[in-house]
């Protein structure tokens, strides 16, 4: 998210104590090397010429990293957060529609129930049956706290809340919804619903069952206080920091997950743009994201309703630190740092800017090398410039590990998140299969037919035309079919891409199903098949939702049951790309606990085979999620996963178990063959303070990949970015790689890496080309980093083991550094000139360029 064209540093810096506490360092060291700069120029400016201009291109880059670095820390932190309070505020609008949506299903098809309208009808004689069918209904679809019966004329003729009797109303709605062909949405007070300072109510007219005449309307009271509380239970930080609102088209609360901080009823500011700017609400600062739905099955909710998160500055960036790079192999850190280009830009350009001041103080080092001798003011700047370049280099190394801590928790909360509400999405649809079943079973029509046991071709069309009508308002099933006693189907429905496919009418559900089914003991429980292939479903792997139909006289007995097939091809996928919504980098599964998948985004990991992760994270507890960095198919990647802990009863006190696992991964780059240094191994390899050595040996210390090399400092001139090589050989050698051009000459570069592990260098922006120079001639050596310039006593420096035996050795010593706990090997310039062949090479060269 790019808050660059929005962001004031100085609103967010005070709360940012750590990007002070860096900012304060750097101004430190910026200060330093001016003051080193400014000794250098009164005390020695003779003897000192040949570093000032070194030591003033190390200060302004300084100056220039310092600014950098801060700006990005900022930026970062709040895209972070405001990326954080974004899903979540898209999350409460998203999750809201989408129930919402299944509410407009169920008052289309429950105002249609053919007992209900006799009732309303006034053909009906028993209003205790009525009462109990509403009861059963809600019993079933436990969102709604009220059902009522109304006639014309707004007189209640049944409700089902004994707490709130209602003799009738004079509310608009009912005469807007016995002018509407459809549902009427109302969210407001009402007096249906007078204990409540808001009802949110669905209203559709009702028929007379013979002539067809308008004889009332049905009305659905939707839990809304209920449901907004589970919603905000789940989702919202569990630290409270942030507050989660449910507004309306005016800005205006109308649900709080804290109602004492933000009341219902009270208007906000709002940020539909994703601004960085800050708002005031209350006399206190906020970051805000806020969010319209995109609407679910061209269902786009109450009008004007926006889901929106609230936090204030002066907490929003006291998170604690979730050190996650403490947790990831420093391999694997190593490697995902070598992708910022591709993950986060400004930390790219940081540590590119950070390795330029290095190879800048690192030169300098180089190039006063042996100067020590009487010039002893020269030899403290230099001594300052070691020391103050050390200084820096750890400084920028922390610095740049905190801002790749920031961008990588970011990323890690998103894939949890998004996981999260990826099984949220998965058990509140299933709820509501599991209550479709259930209510279905209890059709008065099927129960008498299945009662009979006589199944003629008209009672069988009457079956089969009650299945369609309601397949054709309830479109996530593939069939509807109704079974006997003996598990022999006797009416289907085949709605969606079953052409050419036989009847099911005559086949046997199975014996295993039939006695779950007819096991069940009461109207609430129902029965799943398991997450397999299924000839139902076109031999595809899908649930089956049974419920039993029982006897209209005896509810204990039952005469059959009825089956609907999910079609969970079409909704899980659908489900997980909701849920991702523009996340379009990422790739998700639904898998159960064996880790075989249920959905899949990605095309190479289809249903039914298994996904390839670890086994604590099959674990996990139901309502836990976690987040790691993993390589995932060759790539460095960020993967989340949830696991499902069901919805309001189900799978939670209603007997069924079938736990499934969301899981995310956003992929990052392709893991490296070969790693570079890292921050980790440089800070294996810093050397500790040491007592002040006299008549020393200066080394030039670089990289080979995680290993440390040193050269005598007087054989090398300097140090320039790999980068700049042109790629080029002489020959067949391979490991001469390339030309580098150099202010007076152009100079043939080898591959100090092919020499040591035989294989070629990868050069990237951490590459770099030393300057050598042996025999009267100056070559480049292709390293993977630069390290330092430090002085060791003679007494540090060994033969390696054979080396008094063998002439001619590559390395023939080591020295012993931090108390002999670091060994770096010493490369004898002599012999590598010799192996590289440079000699050859250069003649080669000068020959060519004479026959030119």
């Amino acid at each position: 998210m790019d808050t660059s064209h929005t962001l004031a540093l100085d609103s967010f810096l005070p709360y940012m104590r750590d990007v002070i506490r860096c900012e304060q360092s750097l101004r430190e060291l910026s200060l330093t090397w001016r003051m080193i700069e400014a000794s250098a120029k009164m005390n020695c400016p003779i003897e000192a010429r040949t570093i000032i201009p070194t030591m003033t291109a190390t200060r302004d880059g300084f100056d220039r990293l310092e600014e950098e670095l801060v700006t990005s820390m900022v930026r970062e932190k709040v895209a972070n957060v405001l990326a954080e309070i974004g899903t979540k505020a898209h999350n409460v609008i998203d999750i809201v529609v989408r129930n919402l949506y299944e509410r407009t299903a169920d008052v289309g098809f429950l105002a249609t129930d053919n007992e209900l309208c006799t009732f309303v009808a006034g053909l009906h004689s028993d209003p205790q049956a009525i009462y109990e069918r509403l009861i059963a209904y809600r019993n079933k679809y436990t969102v709604y706290d009220e059902i009522m019966l109304l006639d014309v004329n707004g007189n209640v003729l049944m409700q089902i809340d004994d707490y709130m009797e209602i003799e009738g109303s004079q509310d608009s709605l009912i005469k807007e919804t016995l002018a509407s062909d459809d549902y009427v949405e109302t969210f407001r007070a009402t007096d249906l619903r007078p204990n409540k300072r808001q009802a949110l109510i669905y209203s559709r007219k009702m028929h007379h069952p013979e002539t067809n005449e308008v004889v009332g309307l049905l009305c659905l009271c939707f839990n809304f206080e209920e449901e907004m509380a589970g919603i905000f239970h789940t989702h919202r930080d569990p630290a409270e920091r942030a507050n989660m609102l449910l507004l309306d088209g005016e800005n205006r609360v109308i649900a709080s997950a804290d109602p004492l901080w933000m009341p219902p009823g009270s208007i906000v500011p709002v940020n539909r743009d994703a601004s960085a700017e800050l708002q005031i609400y209350g006399g206190r600062q906020y970051l805000i994201r806020t969010f319209f739905t995109d609407g679910y099955q061209a269902y786009k909710g109450p009008p004007g309703w926006q889901g929106q998160v609230m936090v204030p500055v002066d907490v929003a960036f006291s998170a604690s630190n979730s050190n996650a790079l403490d947790r990831v192999d420093s391999s694997v850190s190593d490697g995902l740092l070598a992708h910022a280009q591709t993950f986060c830009p400004p930390l790219y350009e940081i540590m590119n800017a950070a390795e330029t001041i290095r190879r800048v103080v690192w030169n300098g080092q180089v190039m006063t090398a042996g100067q020590n001798g009487d010039v002893l003011k020269l030899k403290t700047v230099l001594d300052q410039i070691s020391e103050t370049g050390n200084r820096s280099n750890e400084l920028f190394s922390k610095s740049i590990r905190d801002l790749y801590e920031t961008v990588l928790t970011s990323s890690l909360r998103d894939g949890e998140f998004a996981s999260q509400l990826l099984v949220d999405l998965l058990d509140r649809n299933l709820y509501e299969r599991a209550n479709d079943c259930r209510w279905w079973a209890l059709t008065p029509e099927l129960r008498a037919t299945l009662a009979t046991g006589e199944f003629d071709q008209q009672a069988v069309a009457k079956m089969t035309e009650i299945l369609a009508y309601i397949n054709s308002l309830y479109t996530v099933y593939t069939r509807l079919f109704i079974y006997d006693r003996n598990g022999t189907t006797v009416a289907s429905t085949e709605l969606h891409g079953l052409n050419g496919a036989p009847s099911v009418v005559g086949m046997a559900v199975g014996e295993a199903v039939l006695a779950n089914t007819l096991g069940l003991p009461t109207e609430q429980h129902y029965h799943v098949t398991a997450f397999e292939r299924d000839a139902l479903y076109d031999g595809r792997p899908t649930y089956v939702y049974h419920a039993a139909i029982r006897d209209p006289e005896n509810a204990e007995i039952v005469v059959g049951g009825i089956g609907i097939v999910f079609d969970s091809a079409l909704e899980f996928e659908s489900m997980l790309r909701g849920g991702l919504g523009e996340r379009t980098e990422m790739t998700a599964f639904y898998i159960n606990r064996s880790g075989r998948i249920i959905s899949s985004t990605d095309p190479l990991r289809p249903v039914g085979s298994q996904l390839e992760i670890e086994p604590e994270f099959l674990q996990l507890n139901n309502g836990c999620s976690a987040s790691r960095i993993v390589l995932h198919d060759g790539n460095y990647a960020i993967m989340g996963c949830s696991v499902s802990s069901g919805y309001r009863e189900f799978k939670v006190s209603d007997g069924y178990e079938e736990d499934v696992i969301a899981v995310v991964y956003k992929a990052f780059g392709a893991v490296a063959k070969r790693m570079g240094v890292g921050y980790s191994q440089r800070q294996k390899v810093m050397l500790e303070d040491a007592p002040s050595v006299s008549g020393g040996q200066e080394f030039a210390t670089f990289f080979i990949d995680d290993k440390l090399y040193a050269l005598p400092a007087i054989s090398v001139l300097e140090a320039y970015p790999g980068l700049e090589i042109t790629p080029n050989r002489i020959g067949n050698s391979r490991a001469c790689v390339g030309m580098l051009a150099l202010p007076r000459e152009v100079i043939w570069v080898f591959d100090l890496g092919y020499l040591v592990r035989g294989e070629s260098s990868v050069v990237d922006s951490s590459s770099q080309v030393l300057i050598a120079q042996h025999d009267g001639h100056s070559f480049g050596l292709l390293v993977s980093e630069l390290h330092g310039v430090p002085e060791f006593n003679v007494s540090q420096i060994v033969p390696t083991p054979l080396a008094r035996l063998s002439e001619g050795m590559l390395i023939p010593q080591v020295i012993k550094a931090n108390a002999g706990r670091l060994l770096i090997q010493a490369i004898d310039i002599a012999c590598l000139f010799k192996l590289l062949n440079v000699g050859a090479v250069l003649e080669k060269s000068d020959n060519l360029l004479d026959a030119a």
